[in-house]
């Protein structure tokens, strides 16, 4: 049976892509990102320090790692504040040590909480990357065009009440609308980390730049998603670092999330990781935003 040629035929049907978010590109030929110094892979920690409130926000979704049983959910609360009393702390300490700069991607609940860390990271430099409010800030398509601005409006005014300007955005679980990428660039953020369709960045058509931030090489997902050891995540990332090293011009993005990857059992094999990394000697280590200078140029 032959397919009526009128099938094809939609107002979308253009070469390249069937939208215009971006610009099309062959993948395979597109140019090689030159990262400073030769290196042939860009690394890039993104911690992610949540604040789960008690009561979860089911509209438009709940977010991952939420409560989960009745209220008051004391045993996943408290879990998830280890992550920021105790967890975020090794992590830091840990790449400090090396000399190591990341990215904190934050909820503005948590640095209007935690003061000290704010204060720790800055101190650091390590840059910060806006999180939503907190855990109940979700964004998806059910949301109006005003709430949803009003999430992403009133997270950029309470991190300028704590005299910082984020140029970079995590949504939570990652989720937009077909309205994020307008808002977000309306509110003065320069890129995202939501898209996860490549290993190095790209441009939007309307300006914002989207950095890779793979959910993949997540710890939630290794870890907890797929119920592997810490040491099978470390040798899973040094697989990948063989593989995009090779390619060159990539990033190996990593998030961490400290109630996960901060435990007491699982840190020698997370510094044991980035001695690893260290030691290869084509890898330069740096925050998004430089990241997304190197790649302007």
């Amino acid at each position: 049976m032959n397919l009526d040629l009128g099938y094809l035929a939609y107002p979308r049907r253009q070469a390249g892509y069937d939208h215009d978010l971006y610009a099309w590109r062959n993948l395979h030929a597109a140019q090689r990102v030159a990262w400073p110094g030769g290196a042939r892979l860009a690394v890039w920690f993104c911690i992610v320090s949540e604040f789960f409130p008690l009561a979860p926000a089911d509209t438009p979704f709940r977010a991952p790692g939420h409560m989960q049983t009745a209220f008051p959910d004391y045993r996943h609360y408290t879990a998830r504040d280890y992550g920021n009393r105790v967890g975020i702390w090794r992590l830091l300490d840990a790449l400090e040590a090396r000399g190591l700069r990341g990215s904190v991607a934050m909820n503005v609940a948590v640095a209007e909480r935690y003061p000290a860390l704010l204060a720790a990271m800055l101190a650091g430099g390590h840059e910060i990357v806006a999180h939503s409010t907190d855990m109940n800030g979700a964004i998806d398509s059910s949301l109006s065009a005003e709430a949803e601005e009003a999430v992403i409006a009133e997270t950029a005014a309470r991190w300028a009440a704590l005299g910082q300007r984020p140029l970079g955005w995590l949504s939570i679980a990652r989720s937009q609308s077909f309205r994020t990428l307008d808002l977000l660039q309306a509110h003065g953020f320069a890129w995202c980390a939501d898209w996860v369709n490549d290993d190095a960045p790209y441009p939007f058509a309307n300006g914002l730049i989207s950095l890779p931030l793979n959910h993949e090489l997540s710890d939630r997902q290794i870890i907890n998603t797929t119920q592997a050891t810490a040491d099978s995540y470390a040798r899973q990332i040094l697989d990948a670092a063989d593989c995009l090293a090779a390619e060159g011009g990539r990033v190996l993005a990593l998030q961490l999330t400290p109630y996960i990857m901060g435990l007491p059992y699982r840190m020698a094999a997370f510094e044991a990781l980035l001695d690893a990394l260290m030691a290869r000697g084509d890898c330069w280590v740096a925050p998004g935003d430089a990241l997304l200078g190197a790649w302007t140029g």
